[in-house]
């Protein structure tokens, strides 16, 4: 007891207690602050889910089902993961009134925070794919053109057309043009595989690979047409039809200007 009090009288106790204390309210702040945290960003995921479940059912379930097990004219949702329904409903595919067409790119008809409820919501259902953050979707950091250009054309030009420009697939279907989509809905194509084309696994294609086809995609939307007249960039067939037609148009010609002089 007297050591005890011999401490306490110490010049140096008053500090040390004082630097005890703070350190003791400084740790339980934190703990408090990370339990409120985490209360409250589960409570704001717990209201996106009830969101994003009455957008599902007012607007998705007529062909998906009520619990998204998928129906007669639409598959099942479980296990989709959140990237693939924020590619499909954030660039207009669905909602869909016809079902057995091929979903195309249009006007999307919820805001983007409803098309993030929808996502979350189905997410939750089982573990998927999830979206692509920014922080993912840096190309113009981790990404190169000249390899991206390589790999487009062995992975994606045999659809998409050499210059990304799509073209047409068996029974009726077709590879939509690749300009002008978002570098973030074209990284969750990559990873969903949404409707004919494949899905390519971080095994197949890394991170920083499918970066380099995003760069090479956008620099493909500003690269100038150094070489004429474009013809819409879907190859040798446009090509070989104009100079065919202006060809035959002007033999014709040239045979009704010969015949006229001869009479």
């Amino acid at each position: 007891m007297k050591r005890l009090s011999r401490l306490r009288r110490h010049r140096a106790a008053g500090p040390l207690l004082l630097v005890f204390g703070l350190l003791t309210i400084g740790t339980t702040f934190q703990v408090a602050s990370a339990v409120t945290n985490t209360t409250t960003l589960n409570a704001d995921r717990s209201a996106q889910i009830e969101e994003g479940k009455q957008l599902f059912l007012k607007g998705c379930s007529s062909c998906h089902g009520l619990n998204a097990e998928g129906g007669v004219v639409a598959p099942s949702l479980i296990g989709v993961g959140a990237a693939s329904v924020d590619f499909q409903v954030g660039t207009g595919r669905m909602p869909m009134a016809d079902m057995s067409q091929q979903a195309m790119r249009k006007n999307v008809v919820y805001t983007p925070e409803e098309v993030h409820a929808l996502a979350v919501y189905v997410s939750s259902l089982a573990p998927g794919p999830e979206i692509p953050g920014d922080e993912l979707l840096n190309y113009e950091r981790d990404g190169s053109i000249a390899e991206g250009g390589e790999l487009f054309r062995t992975n994606c030009a045999m659809c998409h057309n050499f210059a990304g420009q799509g073209g047409a697939l068996t029974q009726g279907k077709w590879a939509p043009s690749v300009m002008g989509v978002e570098a973030k809905h074209i990284y969750e194509a990559l990873i969903t595989g949404p409707q004919s084309m494949p899905v390519f696994s971080d095994k197949t294609l890394t991170p920083e690979e499918k970066l380099s086809i995003i760069k090479w995609i956008k620099h493909a939307e500003t690269e100038p047409q150094l070489g004429g007249v474009a013809l819409g960039r879907v190859g040798p067939v446009t090509e070989g039809l104009l100079v065919w037609t202006l060809g035959i148009g002007m033999l014709i010609g040239v045979a009704v200007w010969l015949a006229m002089k001869a009479r």
